[in-house]
């Protein structure tokens, strides 16, 4: 008994110098922080003396919290009240613009991808496209919020932007801005017979499960009955809202985690699950990615490749595996802070920050050019985040990818028919075993 008070009592005594420890710490910590803001104070109130015309010190402010914030990952940001109002309605799905989604990258404004069916991609804009002009205005050095304020405006009014494009010089695209109605999802019959239901997500917005399932239901009336299988395109899908990836991959699924995230703190993982009831009932998917599937769109397909409810056909994805969460500042009277708060995890526990997701089958849109540029990806973004566990984007063998014959048709989308063919050989596989 004594031995047990006296080890206590060294416990005891270990702990609290434990704590004073970390008590002095927190306090230099405190200290160093506090001189730190002093120092920011005495260099703005220095700009505002002595610069050499009188600056927007509102501006210089913003532009400081946003200097703070790009310096953490390239998905971070300060949203004044302006852009938080626009965030809000682009998620609504609705909005004046040409139509893309940007990123930065070099101190660059870069194109991911082009949204389906808007101006943006019927003029031929690209992932990978860099924006180095609005308008002869220079964008070289300009924040996301600015380019996105540059090209926004009102549906009919042309806007020319200027591209540089790898291997080529650049060149002015005059692009007509619309109403972008971003419907999340679209659907038709394909295949020689019109056999195969083919369902397109092109972005996460508040109404995609809706759509899909409006889709899905069109799908079955086509099909004369139960839809004997799927191909879900979610090529050039830039992502969007987590709680609509993980409605929308319970379309598939019956029950069961699509995906989990972590934050600093272990014990703030969260776990999102499926609904019961699969509407295919079970029939095959094939999943159709590439290098623009990014974000929400790599949720749904890791999620579907991990529970084996789907084959997944095209190029690695983006890579994008981290979490923003918006916050309010004065109930948005302030702006709002979107900050990266925690990573996502596929149902297997896979992170697939800057690695992507890696198809089953792989296949190339085009033919190879070894002296074409690849294209850029997460891993590529000043300050992106590293996965986790040390893994680096996977060097892909060219001979294990397949590519369009010689002489495939121009203008034909061979991933497509390739996908065809794999959902034709799974649904004809169900059939032999019914």
């Amino acid at each position: 008994m004594r031995l047990h008070i006296i080890a206590s009592a060294v416990a005891f005594g270990i702990g609290a110098a434990a704590l004073t420890v970390q008590a002095q710490g927190d306090d230099r910590a405190r200290e160093e922080t506090f001189r730190q803001l002093e120092l920011f104070g005495d260099v703005l109130s220095r700009i505002e003396a002595d610069y050499v015309t009188e600056p927007d010190k509102a501006e210089l402010i913003e532009s400081a919290i946003n200097g703070m914030l790009r310096s953490l990952d390239p998905h971070s940001a300060y949203l004044n009240p302006e852009d938080f109002q626009d965030m809000q309605v682009t998620t609504s799905g609705e909005y004046g613009g040409i139509g893309i989604e940007v990123t930065i990258r070099d101190e660059m404004i870069t194109v991911v991808s082009p949204i389906a069916d808007t101006p943006g991609e019927r003029a031929g804009l690209e992932s990978g496209d860099r924006i180095i002009a609005v308008e002869g205005e220079s964008m070289i050095g300009a924040d996301v919020s600015e380019a996105v304020d540059r090209m926004r405006g009102p549906a009919g009014e042309p806007i020319t932007i200027t591209i540089a494009r790898e291997g080529m010089d650049p060149f002015d695209v005059t692009i007509v801005r619309d109403i972008i109605e971003v419907r999340a999802a679209r659907w038709r019959m394909e295949g020689e017979d019109n056999s195969i239901p083919y369902l397109r997500i092109t972005t996460f917005n508040e109404h995609t499960t809706e759509n899909a399932v409006e889709g899905l239901r069109d799908l079955r009336e086509a099909a004369g009955g139960e839809i004997p299988g799927l191909i879900l395109d979610l090529r050039s899908n830039p992502g969007g809202l987590l709680d609509q990836s993980v409605t929308l991959s319970s379309l598939f699924l019956s029950g069961g985690e699509v995906v989990s995230t972590r934050g600093r703190d272990p014990r703030d993982t969260q776990r999102y699950n499926a609904e019961p009831g699969d509407m295919l009932g079970g029939a095959p998917i094939v999943i159709l990615i590439n290098q623009g599937t990014a974000s929400a769109s790599e949720i749904v397909t890791g999620a579907l490749q991990d529970r084996e409810r789907a084959t997944v056909i095209g190029m690695t994805s983006f890579g994008k595996g981290s979490m923003q969460s918006v916050v309010p500042l004065r109930g948005g009277r302030d702006g709002a802070l979107r900050l990266t708060t925690a990573r996502y995890y596929t149902p297997a526990g896979r992170s697939i920050q800057a690695t992507g997701i890696v198809p089953d089958i792989l296949v190339s849109p085009r033919r190879l050019d070894p002296e074409a540029p690849t294209g850029f990806t997460e891993a590529d973004l000043r300050n992106s985040l590293q996965n986790e566990t040390g893994a680096e984007r996977e060097e892909v063998d060219e001979t294990s990818i397949e590519q369009p014959p010689e002489d495939w048709p121009e203008g034909e989308d061979y991933q497509l028919h390739r996908a065809i063919e794999v959902l034709e050989s799974l649904m004809g596989r169900v059939e032999a075993r019914l």
